[in-house]
């Protein structure tokens, strides 16, 4: 893990080596996001319960004299060149679509494009590319505080935050909710955000990670994932036809109470789909409660409920996943989950600090008996949101 202070310090020099030697107004960082408990719940208008990691993007970015973007990164040596009026979501491909999708989504949420000029920036992250980390997020959100800030948009976290959400269903083409950016820009250090993605309400609730002596192990299984294809839009269809099928508008209008009579109404495979997001909005509120009324310890139960309701009935799991979280559940960790979109990223394991060293060599070792890919191993805390860095 790269610190903050030495990132903005690599993204200051990527800047001026891209730019002829110019130095950035300032440098902005959004981070990452673990999601502790509640998967594919937030485009179903349900619960759920991020937090922001001690990873972060940054964007090293100057205002211009005319309207002319530039975008780069440290992940590619291309310098993306484009007229602010030419920005629209039709017009963006590759990597530069989720920082210029933010620049169009700005003007769809009220900003006055015609007004400002244009920018220079340079983006650097140490969030894991397709981890299930969000590393998306983070770049939209790190372009969406850097803007706001350098246009004087006066906009507030929640409206970024949907922003972001509406840059990366557009421009980019995944069809995802506003979780991630909403942990991105919501943030706070040992604490999670307790969000209603139909109200948009937020708590922030305090973890108490620290105080119990708990880590938090991120086990990368390497195995890419992409969200703008095949298996993450075809689950939220899955979920569109339940509601629909349901006679509601969305699955956030019924609860575990109505399987009963989904199970009459639905085909099998909607059916699981919908008992996923069902029981896992009831999980998310189960495990803040049982944060506020008994600590961190005690949610370990509901943690591996959620991974086997996502191995069996959403179907979003791969064996490099099962076996990070049957290895680290063997190995002493309270609980384990795969997090974020399925396919592929990683699976998190809530642990003792005493025992991260035993959890983290058995994953290892079993990695390597199954001759999967190794493991990318950490652990993350929860951090502060978006800010500015200098």
């Amino acid at each position: 893990m790269t610190n903050i202070t030495e990132l903005a310090e690599r993204a200051t020099a990527g800047f001026a080596s891209r730019f002829d030697g110019a130095t950035p107004a300032g440098v902005w960082q959004a981070p990452g996001r673990v999601n502790l408990i509640g998967e594919h719940t937030d485009y179903n208008d349900g619960f759920v319960f991020p937090f922001a990691i001690d990873r972060s993007t940054v964007v090293a970015l100057a205002p211009r004299a005319d309207r002319t973007v530039r975008v780069t990164s440290a992940f590619s040596d291309e310098v993306v060149t484009v007229e602010l009026d030419a920005i629209t979501p039709d017009a963006l491909s590759d990597w530069s679509a989720y920082p210029l999708g933010v620049v169009w989504a700005l003007g769809e949420f009220g900003a006055d494009l015609t007004g400002v000029t244009g920018f220079d920036a340079f983006i650097d992250s140490d969030v894991p590319i397709g981890a299930g980390l969000s590393s998306s997020a983070a770049i939209e959100c790190a372009i969406a505080v850097a803007l706001n800030d350098t246009w004087q948009l006066e906009l507030n976290r929640e409206t970024l935050a949907k922003v972001g959400q509406l840059a990366e269903n557009k421009a980019v083409g995944a069809p995802t909710g506003i979780m991630d950016q909403s942990a991105s820009l919501l943030g706070k250090k040992d604490a999670a955000v307790f969000l209603d993605c139909r109200s948009l309400d937020a708590e922030v609730i305090n973890l108490g990670f620290e105080a119990a002596d708990l880590v938090l192990l991120v086990m990368n299984t390497r195995v890419s994932h992409a969200h703008a294809t095949g298996g993450y839009a075809a689950r939220r269809s899955s979920c569109e036809r339940g509601a629909a099928e349901m006679g509601v508008s969305s699955l956030r209008d019924l609860d575990v109470d109505d399987l009963p009579r989904a199970t009459e109404v639905l085909d099998d495979e909607t059916l699981r789909r919908v008992r996923h997001i069902l029981t896992e909005n009831r999980r998310v509120l189960d495990t803040v409660r049982t944060l506020r009324l008994e600590g961190p310890t005690a949610i370990g139960d509901l943690l591996v409920a959620s991974h086997v309701s996502m191995r069996d009935d959403f179907e979003i799991s791969v064996p490099e996943l099962d076996l990070a979280v049957e290895t680290a559940l063997a190995s002493g960790a309270i609980g384990a989950r795969m997090t974020g979109g399925g396919f592929g990223g990683a699976a998190i394991a809530l642990v003792r600090t005493a025992d991260l060293s035993s959890v983290s060599d058995a994953v290892m070792r079993a990695f390597s008996d199954a001759a999967f890919t190794e493991p990318e191993l950490f652990t993350v805390t929860a951090a502060d949101g978006a800010s500015r860095v200098s």
